[in-house]
């Protein structure tokens, strides 16, 4: 058997290729650079593709949240790299500190911005197209469609088979859908309808809503900007880059962009808990009155700021998000001339307000001064001679510092945290281990520094807020586009394709029979209910019993004037 098996395979008919020749000389279908770029345009903006980019982009964000980020921080991310030289230059190198502007992430973002677009525009011009045309031809065999059923039409109600035809299309219409009647069937005519557009409208808004949000979130990030500012009772914001404490710029902005406005905090008040059990003394409401200007020279207002209620000013929107007290003191150096005056932010740090408090003083002479401790509102001492804070409120306030001389370091140009000293080349005057034990100041009273170096005195304690001061051009845009792609979605979800087709015929002995069918683009769970629904509706319309059998084959054949009746 295996020689007649080579014999055929080396046998070819008279004037035949072999099968092996032929492959050999078919010519191959090859992809030039027209080709490769239309497949990969197909492939771009694929539904599939969109989707691995959109999941892409979330987990492209992820470092953004592990590594610090320069925008928002440039001395915690120096420090970050000072602090891990082992592999934070390599970071840095990879863009990790810049995560949302880095070139990775924007291509990620970009690809996904046309892919969507790819995916929408032909889809939106294939949906217009179907909503212009009419509804498919009426099937041959209705029966063979999910849902189907048949009424018959007695001979006395005197409706003959094109009054039934259109009485179910205004049924129809009412109902919502698109209907076409088709008279040219002969004895049969019949109809087609077609609703549930808004299902594929839905979709392309919500695609469509998705590359908004898109726009609107990188308009945000190219155009907005954001900042922090600590204002102590009496003290005015204007709204200049110089005026920030913290400025965040986004990767377009301009210092032209900045409205003039201004604000001043006139006072600010806190409400404590002074009556539940297990809360006394917490603080339960806050509020910051404030005068606005929205450039120098409009008229002044009065507002009051407030947690969660924000006011905006100059396109941007001002929040409330810190307070604390600002103990006000004057020091003068050895020479007795006054080297700083003014509130000094305390930094909370535990409960009843316990504060920590850093002064430096560059100016004095002949040596610069520093000063940290605590700010107590209402100070106790334990029996250890340890203060400590036993209110919120300003019952007994209390100064606490240790003093230091030498260089701050401010003279090198480095940036430093103005609630922190560095004391390692620094000298110290006054702490509870030296002689001089340590500095501990009532409103009013004062303190003159060992060594001739100066005095201190503590003249009163002011209030003060931190504010966040926020500015996004695509903010409020992209807040609409969410909500179109909710209602999209919703859209999609719940509104269901569905075509109709109703087909009529008479009997010869003058019965009407109408058989209807329904079906679906996709799952529709309620497609036997809408069965139902528009069986009864065409049973009232015709006087009819809802409980008329249902046949399982096609309707009637009609006869002809002479022809034979044919029982379905």
């Amino acid at each position: 058997m295996s020689e007649r098996v080579n014999v055929k395979k080396k046998s070819a008919p008279s004037g035949g290729i072999r099968v092996s020749e032929a492959k050999a000389d078919a010519a191959l279908p090859t992809l030039g650079p027209k080709e490769m770029l239309r497949w990969a345009w197909t492939q771009l903006t694929s539904m599939r593709t969109a989707l691995f980019l959109l999941l892409l982009l979330a987990v492209a964000a992820v470092p953004g949240s592990l590594f610090p980020q320069r925008p928002a921080n440039p001395a915690v991310v120096t420090q970050y790299i000072k602090d891990n030289p082992d592999y934070g230059q390599l970071l840095d190198s990879l863009q990790l500190y810049d995560v949302y502007s880095s070139a990775w992430f924007s291509a990620i973002y970009l690809l996904l911005f046309i892919s969507l677009i790819g995916c929408v525009v032909p889809r939106a011009i294939a949906h217009y197209k179907a909503m212009r045309s009419q509804p498919p031809r009426t099937p041959q065999r209705l029966s063979r469609l999910p849902e189907y059923g048949t009424l018959v039409i007695p001979a006395h109600a005197g409706i003959p088979a094109s009054d039934a035809i259109h009485g179910a299309a205004r049924l129809l219409k009412k109902r919502g859908y698109r209907v076409e009647v088709r008279d040219d069937d002969g004895a049969r005519p019949s109809l087609g309808a077609e609703r549930g557009f808004l299902k594929e409208v839905g979709n392309l808004v919500f695609h469509t809503s998705l590359i908004g949000v898109l726009v609107s979130v990188a308009a945000g990030g190219l155009f907005g900007y954001s900042g922090q500012r600590i204002l102590v009772e009496g003290d005015t914001f204007v709204n200049t880059l110089v005026g920030y404490d913290q400025f965040n710029p986004g990767t377009n902005f301009q210092s032209g962009q900045l409205q003039p406005y201004s604000v001043q905090l006139d006072k600010f008040d806190i409400t404590f808990d002074r009556e539940s059990e297990g809360k006394f003394g917490q603080p339960i409401d806050f509020s910051a009155a404030v005068t606005t200007k929205e450039n120098p020279d409009a008229p002044a207002r009065q507002e009051t700021l407030k947690v969660n209620d924000p006011i905006t000013l100059g396109g941007t929107s001002i929040y409330l998000t810190g307070n604390g007290y600002a103990p006000v003191v004057t020091i003068r150096d050895g020479a007795g001339n006054v080297a700083m005056q003014g509130p000094v932010v305390a930094k909370l740090q535990g409960d009843n307000y316990y504060s920590s408090v850093v002064i430096k003083v560059p100016d004095a002479k002949p040596d610069q001064l520093g000063f940290a401790g605590f700010f107590l509102p209402t100070a106790f001492v334990t029996d250890e001679g340890v203060s400590f804070s036993g209110d919120p409120e300003l019952f007994n306030p209390q100064l606490t510092l240790n003093s230091y001389y030498g260089d701050l370091g401010l003279d090198e140009g480095s940036p430093q945290n103005v609630f922190e000293l560095d004391v390692q080349d620094l000298t110290p005057l006054n702490a509870r281990n030296l002689d001089a034990g340590g500095i501990t100041l009532a409103p009013g009273s004062s303190y003159t520094l060992p060594d001739g170096k100066g005095t201190i005195s503590f003249d009163g304690v002011k209030r003060y807020i931190g504010v966040d001061i926020h500015h996004n051009p695509g903010q409020l845009y992209a807040l609409i586009f969410a909500l179109l792609a909710v209602a999209g979605l919703i859209l999609s979800l719940y509104v269901n394709r569905r075509r109709v087709w109703v087909r009529t015929g008479t009997h010869g002995d003058g019965r009407t029979m109408v058989e209807y069918g329904l079906l679906a683009r996709g799952e529709d769970h309620r497609l036997a209910g809408e069965a139902a629904a528009l069986r009864k509706l065409l049973a009232a319309e015709w006087q009819l019993s809802q409980d008329e059998p249902a046949h399982a084959s096609s309707p009637t054949t009609p006869a002809g004037p002479s022809g034979p009746e044919k029982d379905q």
